[in-house]
Formats: structure tokens, sequence, C-alpha cells
């Protein structure tokens, strides 16, 4: 396994398409409201990303149509916009892509439209807790398979479960590199597998399910959900390992 080590100045240009992914997120998050159909919010995203002088890389990527992931309800992760419009009690999960100057960022959060039941408010602030739980637990020398083990504690703690078979990844000069970062812990070993460095650039992105962690792929071969068929929530940000530690390159998620 080949992890990629980047150098201040390529942690730099990173850093700069995340800050488009971030301000993409914030945009069409401000502009989730009920009326609002998929497809719109998928337009104003690649609209924006362009002026900025960059390139939506979801877009085509594996063969995806659209340059915004827009995941509805119990669609947790890769929803295909459509014309479906956002109602009051909806949440939706955004995840966006941009190259800009052959370097790459992601980063996705999920937002309720008007009012958020108890049930989806507790759902959405796992996923995005569980975040920035992991980020802060990050050291040098740590192995990938601890902070999956951590991260899957934490979710688990909240009376979740992962979504299993989906994972974080490595982010550089393709929008995914190695490693693989699962949500839980593969096999029975935390103390296995490669160890974080410093100049490591990743994605973390918990998935989130209520009661079954088993992925289902629906008929448009992209909406994943859980097998319980219940919502779902989801948040990842990039991060640069600098001084031992994680920055949040795409910050303002």
């Amino acid at each position: 396994m080949a992890i990629a080590l980047r150098k201040p100045k390529e942690i730099e240009r990173l850093r700069r398409s995340n800050s488009i992914v971030a301000s993409t997120l914030e945009l069409v998050s401000a502009n989730s409201r009920a009326g609002m159909s998929l497809s719109e919010l998928d337009s104003i995203a690649e609209e924006y990303i362009l002026s900025c002088g960059a390139k939506p890389s979801f877009k085509g990527l594996y063969g995806f149509p659209s340059a915004l992931c827009t995941s509805v309800n119990e669609v947790i992760i890769h929803g295909i916009p459509t014309d479906y419009l956002l109602k009051d009690g909806d949440i939706v999960g955004y995840d966006i892509g941009v190259e800009l100057d052959g370097y790459f960022g992601d980063a996705a959060v999920t937002v309720s439209v008007g009012e958020c039941s108890k049930e989806n408010e507790a759902l959405i602030s796992c996923a995005k807790d569980a975040l920035y739980y992991a980020i802060d637990t990050i050291e040098v020398g740590m192995r990938f398979k601890e902070l999956s083990a951590e991260i899957e504690d934490f979710i688990v703690g909240r009376g979740f479960v992962p979504l299993k078979g989906f994972c974080g990844h490595g982010i550089g000069r393709k929008p995914h590199e190695e490693p693989e970062i699962p949500n839980y812990l593969e096999g029975k070993n935390p103390k296995s597998g490669p160890k974080i460095k410093n100049g490591m650039v990743f994605c973390l992105e918990p998935m989130i399910c209520q009661k079954e962690g088993g992925a289902v792929i629906l008929k448009n071969g992209w909406d994943v959900t859980s097998e319980d068929g219940l919502n779902g929530s989801h948040y990842e940000h990039t991060v640069a390992i600098i001084d031992g530690r994680a920055e949040i390159l795409s910050q303002g998620v």
C-alpha cells in the first residue's frame, strides 16, 4: 500500500480546492428549502464551482452523472439529483468533489429542511460529532485501523451503527487514493496495517445507519440505503497531517 506523503506546497494546493468544496456546500445548504428541486441544487453547485475556475470532480467519475450527490432521508450516500422537490422535515446529505489545478477536494454535510425532528437531529449530530471526534483523536503513529475502531465505538455509543462496505479514503492528485478508511474495524486487530504519518491527506466520512449497517444499492445503481430502510446521515472532511495533528482543509463545512 503506497500512501502519498504531501509536501507543504501540495497541501496548500489541496487546501485551495477544498476551500471551494466548503463554500459550495455552504451555498447549497443555504438553498435547502421546501420547494427546491435536487436538480436545481446540482446546477447551483456546478455553476458556482465553474465560476471559481475549478471543475466538479464527481461529474463523470465512475459514470456518476452529476456534480453534486444529493441523498435524501433514507438515502445515505451517492444520491443522484432528480426533480424531487424538498419538503419540510426532509434531511438531505450533500457530498461534493472539486478539482483545481490537478488537486482534489472532497467533503459532505447532512442538513435538515425546515424543522428537524429529534430523531433526525440525533442522527445528523452523530455523523458530525463522530467526524470531529475522529479528527481530534488522530496522532502520528496511530494506525488507520485504530482510527476506524475509534469511529465505530463512537457511533455505536450513540446508539447507531456505521454503514458497511463504504469508507473514507486518501485524496490528492486523484479523487480517491490509498488508504481506505472504514468507519468500523475490519478484522480483530486494530494494531495492524499502515500508520498515520505527517504529510498524509485523507477524507474521513462517517456514514450513519439506525439499526442495520448492511448497504443496499438502489435500481439506479448509485443511491445507497441501509437494509433497515430508515433515514441515515453522512459528514465528511478532508484533513492533512501537519506537525503531528490533523488539520481540516475543507474548513467551513
